[in-house]
């Protein structure tokens, strides 16, 4: 199995990340750790939500990289 992130803004267009596009995950919990980590850094390069694909089927999202109040 292969976890993956696909990135998009807010607006729900695609969003390029750039360098920090991630890479292929083997287990959910190390795509979602990944994502713990380096979440501001996307949202800073315009990343709004993300949705995590297993396979490239989708398992969630869209959910927001909005930092909370």
């Amino acid at each position: 199995m292969s976890w993956t992130w696909r990135f998009e803004t807010a607006a729900g267009e695609p969003a390029d990340p750039g360098d920090l596009t991630g890479a292929e995950f083997s287990a959910q919990g190390d795509a979602e750790s990944w994502l713990g980590e380096i979440w501001r850094e996307l949202s800073e390069k315009g990343v709004g939500q993300v949705f995590l694909l297993e396979d490239g089927r989708e398992v969630y999202g869209p959910m927001s990289l909005a930092a909370p109040e």
